[in-house]
């Protein structure tokens, strides 16, 4: 069996920088929940029916895909309706992971699986970690990074870090953690050391 890393952090701690890394010089296959779970509502796909037909046209673009910032404006203001919309599209995204995950385990080329989303903990598939990476970075980092890199004014950074779960809840749940605030070698050498030969 291929070992299985689930990698988790906050909006901005750079877990896209450590996931290149592990795909480029550990030959990891990577599955992304964000990712997954937005292919899944693309015209046609598992999601896309249920999700429009629950929240009306008006989260539709004129090309007929779903407006994922339109959703985002009715479920985030709403916890109800944000509990409805992950009733719909979890289901499906857990089945595809797993699915993923087995093709993975039986494609040659992969030599370890790894799996990134904002939440692991509860997850239908968490006992299929054999590890679980918190990537970490200093709050003034992730703060730049996100206006730097993602164009955000002070004040939506601001909102997205202070929703997001603290980092005393990520710090129990992780065997390891990647402290992800200094440079590209010094992130480098900590996954090293984790994975020694391992892999």
């Amino acid at each position: 069996m291929k070992k299985v890393i689930g990698i988790t952090g906050g909006v901005g701690s750079g877990k896209s920088e450590v996931l290149n890394i592990l795909k480029k010089e550990y030959g990891a296959g990577l599955i992304e929940a964000d990712r997954v779970a937005h292919e899944l509502m693309e015209p046609g796909a598992e999601s896309y029916e249920a999700v429009v037909k629950k929240f009306g046209n008006s989260i539709l673009t004129d090309e007929g895909t779903i407006d994922r910032a339109a959703l985002g404006a009715i479920v985030f203001r709403d916890k109800e309706k944000l509990a409805v919309l992950n009733s719909l599209t979890h289901p499906n995204v857990e089945r595809e992971i797993l699915c993923r995950m087995d093709r993975m385990e039986s494609d040659p080329d992969i030599r370890l699986i790894v799996y990134e989303a904002a939440l692991l903990t509860g997850a239908e598939f968490e006992q299929r970690f054999d590890q679980l990476w918190y990537v970490f970075a200093r709050e003034d980092l992730r703060f730049q990074r996100l206006k730097e890199g993602r164009g955000y004014s002070d004040e939506k950074t601001a909102s997205m870090i202070k929703s997001q779960p603290g980092e005393e809840s990520f710090r129990k749940a992780a065997t390891h953690i990647i402290d992800n605030s200094g440079s590209l070698n010094e992130t480098k050498q900590q996954i090293a050391e984790i994975l020694g030969a391992e892999v």
